[in-house]
């Protein structure tokens, strides 16, 4: 009888689990990046005019909000695994940053009818200590504004403020214009004055500049109407070229935060229970006052006509950096409208651009 060898069945194996591949260390990095810019930008919205610390932070160009984001969506390719959920999700940094940084163009208001104020704004970088005096008023006269708000009245000496008073000649270049100055602050009008808001300050000493208020209100009558007019400068957030490093730097970033603090709540506070119109303008020294760190009480920011980088207003001299910032502003409330907005002119005299605008006080409702 023949033995058949039995054959014994061929074993199948089982598949096992699937091996993800590993992540290249260029995906990790690009992930890890649009992590960190996502944690950054929640921290700015929570921490920016909150914390003192964070002002250093708030010295970055709002440009840089849509700049970073566009520059990682465009190295996603690069990250294969992983590049179309992180595209996706690098979308929402982007239109938030789009959105604080406000880089859209002013659009012109002409619904608003009623009298019309030429307003030039400018922060004359220590009132031409090293400039050609004839030069620097014939630049102010050609502007032929109806009310001047000039920041930086003053002079500095050994790293200490010093008043000056130039108001003879002042009262030449400007003849039939009311002048009110406050501190370091300056308003010029050729319209009736009805009242000016001066805050008391130490007679000795430069407490009139350290204490000083650092918003000059002033009522000038237009069209019937009172409308208050702010002329702002306020205090820088730290000295460019300090050592960062440095308990002074970190001194000098606190106090500053408190004198900024300060002086933006009595703003606001005086805003708020101020019954006219009102016309805020000059140096914030900050480029979130926008969309981040609005004004509020009742006001409405502006932006200047013209293309997005028209907004961009220092440094246009002394400063080795590029024109990216946008630390002038304006804003107004109880209905004044602004037909006109631009910044320009006076490179040759300050490291800001002029703030140059129209604006319409509308009718009293009868």
């Amino acid at each position: 009888m023949a033995v058949t060898e039995e054959v014994p069945e061929a074993r199948v194996r089982e598949p096992g689990p699937s091996v993800k591949p590993r992540w290249c260390l260029g995906t990790r990095l690009l992930v890890g990046a649009s992590v960190l810019w996502a944690v950054l930008l929640v921290l700015h919205v929570l921490l920016a005019g909150r914390w003192w610390p964070w002002l250093v932070v708030e010295a970055v160009p709002p440009v840089a909000l849509v700049a970073v984001p566009l520059l990682l969506l465009a190295l996603t390719p690069l990250a294969r695994p992983v590049r179309r959920w992180l595209a996706a999700a690098l979308v929402v940094p982007l239109a938030v940053g789009a959105y604080l940084a406000d880089l859209v163009p002013g659009f012109p208001d002409g619904a608003v009818r009623g009298t019309e104020v030429r307003v030039f704004a400018w922060s004359t970088d220590y009132w031409q200590m090293t400039d050609d005096k004839d030069a620097f008023y014939a630049f102010l006269r050609r502007q032929d504004a109806d009310v001047y708000l000039l920041q930086e009245y003053l002079y500095w000496v050994d790293d200490r403020p010093v008043r000056i008073d130039d108001s003879a000649r002042l009262r030449r270049e400007f003849p039939g214009y009311r002048l009110s100055v406050e501190g370091e602050l300056l308003t010029l009008s050729r319209l009736p004055v009805v009242a000016e808001h001066h805050r008391e300050v130490p007679a000795s000493g430069d407490g009139w500049y350290w204490q000083g208020a650092k918003t000059q209100r002033t009522d000038i009558r237009a069209g019937g109407r009172t409308v208050s007019f702010y002329n702002v400068h306020l205090p820088v957030p730290f000295r460019v070229g300090d050592n960062p490093l440095g308990s002074g730097f970190r001194s000098f970033l606190k106090e500053q935060y408190d004198r900024r603090d300060r002086e933006l709540s009595a703003l606001r506070a005086d805003l708020k229970a101020n019954p006219h119109p009102a016309v805020v303008a000059g140096d914030f020294n900050s480029p979130w006052m926008g969309r981040l760190r609005p004004l509020g009480a009742g006001t409405e920011g502006h932006r200047p006509d013209g293309s997005p980088f028209a907004g961009f207003s220092w440094p246009v001299s002394d400063y080795p950096l590029p024109r990216l910032w946008r630390l002038d502003w304006l804003f107004t409330g109880g209905g004044v409208g602004v037909p006109d907005y631009r910044l320009g002119g006076g490179e040759a005299f300050s490291d800001h651009v002029a703030q140059s605008v129209r604006v319409v006080v509308p009718r009293e409702a009868s």
